[in-house]
């Protein structure tokens, strides 16, 4: 037990040390740095404040540096920022707005800016060095780690307590024994060296040493289901605080949501296509006609103009807060009809191709998304998933749909040979290519242009009949109609991108011709596209995440959802995964949260399971406001700057695959998917082991208690001496409490446990009906082994004069007796609500029935075998008597502490609080925290440019 937990302390008490040597490996090593107008190479941590660094490909930073010179430069800050794409990077002041505080301006927009440990993505550059080590930005976050206190779980701390009221109960029934041994005993009286020793038999009773091993044995088990579930505890007593989280903040992107942008709808002049984006299988019928699906404005913005639409969706060319967009084909102003409802309306839903209910087929998918897999320059991941995948996402989308509706893409390719084409570029947002095709005459080409749909609707003339592709199945474009379904799109928080076509003659352009974006949008004739149809992408959620946040919801956890990404589109993916609902309606943003003042954020985080457009900083504003509350938060993070907020919340989780090792370090756990419903089954789990824990004190104190007990008040029966010896004593601590214990250690989860609120913020580990069972356990396995001691020396009192020898018979019994009533409380103690009535409480752990067979087995082989059982236990074999008052004595303490449990169950039938949820009982005085001095930030937090909540 003392090498296991000295193990463990080491361990933890290395977590700081290697979260620092963590970002020692990310400093840089070498700096080239202009001194005595030479360059030359140093270390860098010889750098200064005022030192001129040269930056170049590849370079890592060497310290925070204010940009004097770029070079098409652009860093990958996306350990310190979050941000996936490299930022790039000016020498211009940012300009700030009136009243606002420079130093609250995001990390990730400050372009003129290079932070000690990002790594130069392309160009050069030359700075000048304003922080050094500690004061850098990551340096800070070095700084908050190394003075990061280890905080001892509630769990720990009840056990100390619990262990303090032990060793007062053991002291005084060693007072007592002592007392009882020397002044009443009959055999012992006035026998002073004898009744110490008695005393001390009574002390090693009740003194619980297998308790330690088996509360890190019950640690140690959940750690290991968790880690086959991919959740990785790092410290072993986070378990239990998992088991009390009442709200869980997530991230979206790759936690809640898949991280795969997807085509989830395809519309047309007529019609709507529902794409199924978590299909597996490469069939046409993965696209459903769907006439209803996203057919109106999200009810949010029914009254709102596409101005307005906007600004809080995806298309946005304004990007998400503090990032670049990784979305290139953006809106750049949608006006839309006075009369959105009638604009929208479809003319002829009947002439499309394919009834409404069903699915289109390869050869209408292939033709309608060829446009968006020949203009493109993007390459597919292997089997259709991220693995080896090259482009942007959201062109990616349309491959990976055309791929699993079955379409042979590079067939597809080699069928149309590229001839020309228009580069993409953000000035003009589109891409266009020609292509030969077989489907038109031999002095005809095909021109496919895919880019920002506003920009699409300027340049078509015509419209695809229902998305068929032919010169028969066009008519003329109804702008309206169209702009009103981009506006649709967008108010659900979809990303929107149009694609279009044209047959143009074979010798209007040259093979290999790089074509300028006029050949688009510079024609005399004007409009002369057609208009195909447009793509709804997002990245949609997790299918298994939203039966777990239902759970979540069941459990009384809340979930709330931060992310970077825009408005709309996280009020859209919130719908989708039911954390938005009537309750939540609203999602409230970064810049919003940022203006509040404590009260306000405090009310806001109540209010609100959805924050969008935050900033990394905001989080730890989140975590500090819930907190505040009452609230037990479990927080989510990634990057570097992520490290304080982890550290903040009740429990902080790590990225295993997108974190970097400085988040995983500052996390009590990390999830090895990325995988939210990862953290709900932690959730579920911490819950077990709370109750695992209560379970193993139900069966571990009245074994030790009992044990004491029993040679206290067998010496006020006048027995010839205590009923059980000093050695059965220990193999019935050592042997019994923990094989019996492990049972309990290793239960599986009862049934309902993720239907009951999270447990209340200070509730004790022995409340008032667990130390009722307690007592009652104690006062029955007492009991009976006094009672069947008192019999059989009863019974063999004129049979066996001898009292030695009849000593040995007594033992025998309250030997057995004592273990095997052991048995009887360890079975009630499986279930701590539900009946144990049932065959089933010998199944669904393993360990149930081998740790019965092991102690049953041992109990018999000491009773009988010779010389084991008289010269080692003191004790000889037992007779028809003492196995009758043994079976008795286990359907006694059976069946008593079962009859308790059916009143328990029937009181809390009628509303009492059975379960100490109301008031605390046993308590130490620990109390959830409220009030503002919660609200206040790490020392040097300010340097993360985080908000202070008080003042």
């Amino acid at each position: 037990v003392i090498t296991l937990n000295t193990w463990i302390g080491i361990y933890q008490e290395g977590n700081a040390e290697k979260a620092a040597d963590a970002l020692k490996n990310m400093l840089s090593t070498d700096a080239r740095v202009i001194r005595g107008g030479k360059e030359i190479m140093i270390p860098a941590g010889d750098i200064v404040p005022g030192d001129v660094c040269l930056l170049g490909l590849g370079d890592k930073i060497p310290s925070d540096l204010r940009l004097v010179s770029v070079s098409n430069m652009a860093t990958g800050e996306a350990a310190l920022t979050g941000e996936s794409v490299p930022i790039d990077k000016q020498t211009t002041a940012i300009p700030v707005e009136a009243g606002v505080d420079p130093e609250q301006v995001p990390l990730g927009d400050r372009k003129n800016m290079g932070y000690s440990a990002t790594l130069v993505a392309q160009g050069s550059g030359m700075g000048i060095a304003i922080a050094t080590g500690d004061f850098t930005q990551i340096g800070t976050i070095n700084r908050l780690v190394n003075q990061t206190e280890t905080i001892k779980t509630d769990v720990l701390k009840q056990i100390d307590m619990v262990s303090k009221y032990l060793f007062i109960c053991i002291c005084t029934m060693c007072l007592a024994t002592f007392l009882v041994a020397f002044f009443y005993s009959e055999t012992y009286r006035n026998d002073a060296l004898s009744s110490v020793n008695i005393a001390l038999v009574c002390a090693v009773a009740m003194v619980p040493e297998g308790l330690e091993a088996i509360v890190t044995l019950t640690y140690s088990y959940a750690v290991k289901v968790m880690a086959s579930q991919n959740a990785i505890v790092r410290a072993l007593p986070a378990v239990e605080t998992l088991g009390s989280v009442t709200v869980i903040c997530s991230d979206k992107t790759g936690t809640l949501t898949q991280n795969i942008m997807s085509l989830t709808a395809f519309v047309t002049s007529n019609a709507r296509y529902k794409n199924n984006v978590d299909a597996t299988d490469r069939v046409p019928a993965n696209f459903v006609r769907d006439d209803t699906y996203l057919s109106e404005r999200a009810v949010r913005v029914l009254k709102k103009g596409g101005k307005e639409i906007l600004a809080d969706g995806p298309n946005n060319p304004a990007g998400r807060r503090g990032r670049n967009p990784s979305n290139h084909f953006t809106i750049d102003s949608l006006h839309t009809s006075e009369n959105p409802r009638e604009a929208g309306t479809v003319a002829h839903p009947e002439e499309a191709p394919f009834k409404n209910g069903a699915s289109p087929t390869k050869d209408w998918i292939q033709a309608a998304l060829s446009c968006g897999v020949l203009c493109s320059k993007c390459v597919l991941g292997e089997n259709g998933g991220r693995q080896g995948e090259i482009g942007n996402p959201t062109e990616l989308s349309i491959l990976r749909a055309s791929y699993f509706a079955g379409v042979d893409i590079e067939q597809l390719k080699s069928e149309c040979p590229l001839v020309a084409e228009v580069p993409f570029s953000s000035d003009y947002k589109f891409m266009a290519t020609i292509h030969e095709s077989s489907e038109v005459a031999d002095d005809k080409l095909v021109a496919y242009v895919k880019g920002a749909p506003d920009r699409m609707v300027k340049v078509c003339k015509y419209q695809s009949k229902g998305g068929i592709i032919g010169d028969d199945e066009v008519e003329e474009i109804n702008a309206d109609y169209w702009i009103e379904q981009i506006a649709i799109l967008s108010s659900h928080g979809l990303r929107v991108l149009g694609l279009c076509r044209a047959v143009i003659p074979k010798d209007s352009v040259k093979s290999g011709e790089q074509l300028g974006p006029e050949f688009v949008t510079g024609r005399s004739e004007g409009g002369w596209l057609t208009m195909v149809g447009l793509c709804a992408i997002m990245d949609p959620p997790r299918p298994e995440c939203v039966q777990a946040i239902k759970e979540a919801h069941g459990a009384g956890v809340r979930v709330a959802m931060i992310t970077g990404d825009h408005k709309d589109t996280a009020t859209a993916i919130g719908h989708m995964l039911g954390i938005v609902d009537e309750k939540y309606s609203e999602a409230v943003t970064g810049p919003e949260l940022d203006a509040m003042t404590d009260d306000e954020i405090r009310k806001c985080v109540m209010d609100h399971n959805v924050f969008a457009r935050a900033s990394p900083q905001n989080k730890i504003r989140i975590v500090k406001a819930l907190q505040a509350e009452g609230q037990v938060t479990s927080m989510t993070g990634d990057g570097v700057n992520d490290a304080p907020a982890l550290k903040a919340a009740n429990m902080g989780v790590a990225m295993g695959k997108e974190g970097t090792d400085v988040a995983r370090e500052a996390s009590e756990m990390i999830l090895a998917d990325d995988n939210f419903a990862t953290i709900v089954f932690a959730v579920k789990q911490g819950r077990v082991v709370w109750d695992n824990l209560r379970k193993v004190l139900l069966v571990n104190t009245p074994i030790n208690n009992s044990q004491g007990l029993s040679v206290l008040f067998g010496l006020l029966a006048r027995l010839p001496s205590y009923p059980v010896s000093a050695i059965q004593i220990l193999y019935s601590n050592f042997i019994c409490a923990v094989t019996l214990g492990f049972v309990c250690a290793i239960e599986p989860a009862e049934d309902g446990i993720m239907d009951i609120p999270p447990r209340r913020v200070g509730k004790r580990l022995i409340g008032r009906f667990l130390l009722l069972r307690i007592i009652i356990g104690t006062v029955l396995l007492t009991g009976c082994v006094v009672g069947s001691a008192c019999i059989v020396d009863s019974v063999y009192m004129t049979s066996i004069p001898d009292s030695n020898e009849r000593l040995f018979k007594i033992r025998a019994t309250s030997f057995n007796v004592l273990d095997f009533g052991a048995i009887s409380v360890m079975l009630s103690a499986r279930y701590s609500y539900n009946s144990s009535v049932t065959l089933k409480v010998f199944t669904g752990n393993p360990g149930v029935i081998w740790c019965c067979i092991i102690v049953a087995v041992l109990q018999i082989l000491l009773t009988y075998i010779p010389g084991l059982n008289t010269f080692v236990f003191s004790m000889k074999g037992m007779d028809g008597l003492g196995w009758g008052l043994t079976i008795a004595s286990m359907v006694i303490v059976f069946g008593v502490m079962e009859v308790e449990k059916a009143i328990r169950r029937s009181l809390k039938a009628k509303g009492a609080d059975t379960d100490d949820r109301i008031e605390p009982f046993f308590t130490d005085g620990v109390t959830a925290v409220h009030g503002n001095e919660i609200m206040k930030m790490p020392k040097g937090a300010s340097k993360l440019n985080l908000q202070e909540l008080a003042h």
